[in-house]
C-alpha cells in the first residue's frame, strides 16, 4: 500500500499521541510538523523523530505532503482546512469540525471541488469498544432500540489543563469540546438525528485557572457550560443528553441504550475500548460483559486518519468523515439555538451510518 505522507499542524497537548501512533499505521508516513510556536514544533520533531519542521504556510503548500492533520485550536480549524484543501491536500481535523454549519459546509464543498477527502475526530468510535456496541445492536442483542441517555459531567478543565482558556471561549464549552465524542457515538450507533430540543446555561461568568503555568489567571466564560436536551432520531429513538462543566461529582452512566428486549451499557466514548454490557429482558437476567472486538482497545488516536488513507486507496468515503462531523456539529449547535429560540430545531443534514470496522480492516502494529 502506498503511504500517505502526513503533515501535522499544531503541536499542542493532543499531538503527542498522534505523533506516537502514526508510525504504527502501514498507510501513514509522518513527514513534517508545524506550530505557531517554533520551539514547540522543534521539540516535537526531536522527541518523535519527525523529519522536517516547517512554518504553517509552507507545510500547507508543500508538494511532499499528501494529508494535513489539523490539530490547531477550534477557531483555526476551518481556515487551516481550507488552505490545505486549496493546495490539493486531504485533511483530517480534530473536533469540532467547525464553529458554524456554513463554515463546515464550505470545507466539504471545496473538498468535493478539489477531489480530496475530509475526515474529522473523534475516531474513538472506530475502536474496539464502540465497534462492539455496533455489533451487539446490529445483532439484535436488545431488540429494537427505543431510547438512550448520555451524560458528560465534570467541573471544567482549568484545574489540570496547561492552556484551558479556549474551553470557555467561542468554540469551547462542554458541547463543542466533549459533545463530539458522545453525539458521534450515538449517531454511529443509532443513525442520524431528526430534531433537537434543549435548554442551556452557565453557573459561573468567570473561571480561575488553578493549573500550571497560568494559575491565578481569570477566564471570562463566553459559552454555555451546562447543556441539556433530547434528540429524536430518524428511527423514532429518543435520547436524553446532558453536557456540563458545572458538576462536581455524579453517579450517572456515560451512555446507555435501551431496547424492546434489553439494555446496553456503553463505555466512555472518549476511549477506544472499555466495558460493553448487555442486559436481556429474560427471567433472572443479569448484566453480561461482551467480548470486545480484538483490536484498537487502547488509545489509538490516528485510527481515523489511517482509515482515511486507506479510503483514498480504495476509492470510498472515510468512516470518520467530514459529512458525519458536519451532522454532529449541526446537532450540537442546535442545543443552544433551541434554548435561545424556545422551540424544537429540525436537523437538515443527513448521513448514513458508516460501515463497521472489521478487525483486519486497518493495517497497524497497534494492539
Amino acid at each position: 500500500m502506498k503511504k500517505l505522507r502526513v503533515g501535522v499542524v499544531g503541536c499542542g497537548k493532543i499531538s503527542g499521541i498522534y505523533f506516537k501512533n502514526i508510525p504504527h499505521f502501514d498507510a501513514l508516513e509522518l513527514s513534517a510538523c508545524a506550530d505557531l510556536n517554533r520551539e514547540r514544533a522543534d521539540a516535537a520533531a526531536k522527541e518523535y523523530k519527525i523529519p522536517r519542521v516547517l512554518d504553517t504556510e509552507a507545510l500547507l503548500s508543500d508538494k511532499d505532503i499528501d494529508v494535513v492533520l489539523n490539530l490547531t485550536v477550534p477557531q483555526a480549524h476551518v481556515s487551516v482546512n481550507l488552505k490545505a484543501i486549496e493546495n490539493g491536500k486531504h485533511v483530517f481535523v480534530e473536533k469540532p469540525f467547525a464553529l458554524s454549519l456554513a463554515e463546515g459546509q464550505k470545507v466539504l464543498d471545496l473538498a468535493k471541488q478539489k477531489g480530496v477527502l475530509v475526515g474529522c475526530a473523534p475516531d474513538t468510535v472506530l475502536g474496539g469498544g464502540y465497534q462492539t456496541v455496533r455489533r451487539e445492536l446490529d445483532a439484535g442483542a436488545i431488540g429494537r432500540p427505543t431510547s438512550a441517555m448520555a451524560f458528560m459531567l465534570c467541573h471544567g478543565h482549568e484545574s489540570w489543563h496547561p492552556d484551558p482558556e479556549f474551553y470557555y471561549l467561542k468554540g469551547g464549552g462542554p458541547m463543542l469540546d466533549m459533545g463530539p465524542y458522545y453525539i458521534t457515538a450515538l449517531v454511529t450507533s443509532l443513525g442520524p438525528v431528526r430534531r433537537v430540543s434543549a435548554e442551556t446555561g452557565l453557573a459561573l461568568a468567570e473561571r480561575t485557572i488553578t493549573s500550571q503555568p497560568k494559575s491565578g489567571k481569570k477566564i471570562p466564560v463566553e459559552v454555555p457550560t451546562h447543556q441539556t436536551g433530547t434528540l429524536l432520531f430518524d428511527g423514532g429513538i429518543i435520547a436524553t443528553v446532558v453536557m456540563s462543566f458545572d458538576i462536581w461529582a455524579h453517579h450517572l452512566p456515560r451512555i446507555e441504550i435501551h431496547g424492546t428486549t434489553g439494555s446496553l451499557s456503553c463505555p466512555d466514548p472518549n476511549t477506544f475500548g472499555g466495558k460493553v454490557e448487555v442486559y436481556s429482558g429474560e427471567k433472572n437476567a443479569s448484566w453480561r460483559e461482551m467480548t470486545n472486538l480484538r483490536r484498537f482497545n487502547e488509545n489509538s488516536r490516528g485510527l481515523g486518519l489511517a482509515d482515511l488513507a486507506q479510503a483514498v486507496q480504495e476509492g470510498r468515503a472515510p468512516r470518520a468523515s467530514g459529512e458525519l462531523a458536519l451532522h454532529v456539529l449541526e446537532v450540537m449547535l442546535a442545543f443552544d439555538k433551541s434554548s435561545k429560540e424556545g422551540k424544537h430545531v429540525n436537523i437538515g443534514t443527513r448521513i448514513e451510518r458508516p460501515a463497521p470496522r472489521t478487525d483486519a480492516a486497518i493495517a497497524s502494529t497497534l494492539p
